[in-house]
């Protein structure tokens, strides 16, 4: 497979300018959980930034739903695999914008992930069903599950979250030109949660 092959079958990745590497993004439209969030005063969904801003632009939306039919391609797994394997970054965002759609999607991501095990994947989700497969993910990819409501406690069921708060965040991305720089906390495991200011 070569680079004009892996691209017509997974689409384009997503390069958002906040993150050390390459994402893959989908349309917020079809997320299944936050959707209906997105309807939702105080949820984390009410204002969602990928509803928003660029990500609504004509271009990016034909390239976020170029990429939700192409995760059903019989070779999308291989296809994304080649790209991972040339990206120069050694992390990976699944979803800059989106969710995971079903358990076939799920299956695939872990599959790709197991496949460029150099590389260190983060998949924030609110998708709850996901927590029963938590066991079976390879090692070197991180599920934080994103808890619905502003200012909500992390649930204790979940080995890694993220959470939106009006004070007390975490994340240093703020205070560093609105970019993650140095840190890899969502990457990382060892991190149980990580606190989003809101915005």
């Amino acid at each position: 497979m070569n680079k004009t092959e892996a691209l017509t079958i997974t689409g384009s990745l997503s390069n958002p300018s906040k993150m050390p590497g390459k994402a893959y993004g989908l349309p917020a439209k079809e997320c299944k959980t936050g959707s209906k969030l997105a309807k939702i005063p105080g949820s984390t969904c009410s204002s969602c930034y990928a509803l928003k801003g660029c990500y609504v632009f004509p271009v990016v939306q034909s390239a976020q739903y170029t990429r939700l039919a192409a995760i059903r391609h019989p070779l999308w797994v291989q296809a994304m695999t080649f790209h991972l394997l040339h990206q120069k970054a050694t992390v990976f965002r699944w979803h800059d914008s989106g969710d995971v759609q079903d358990l076939k999607h799920l299956a695939k991501i872990f599959k790709v992930a197991r496949l460029t095990p150099d590389m260190k994947h983060w998949l924030p989700t609110r998708e709850a069903w996901t927590q029963k497969y938590q066991d079976r993910k390879p090692d070197n990819l991180t599920i934080r599950f994103s808890i619905p409501m502003i200012d909500q406690k992390a649930s204790g069921n979940w080995k890694n979250t993220s959470t939106v708060v009006t004070s007390g965040a975490t994340c240093p991305a703020p205070k560093q030109g609105g970019k993650c720089l140095d840190c890899r906390m969502c990457w990382d495991s060892s991190v149980k949660n990580v606190a989003y200011g809101i915005h």
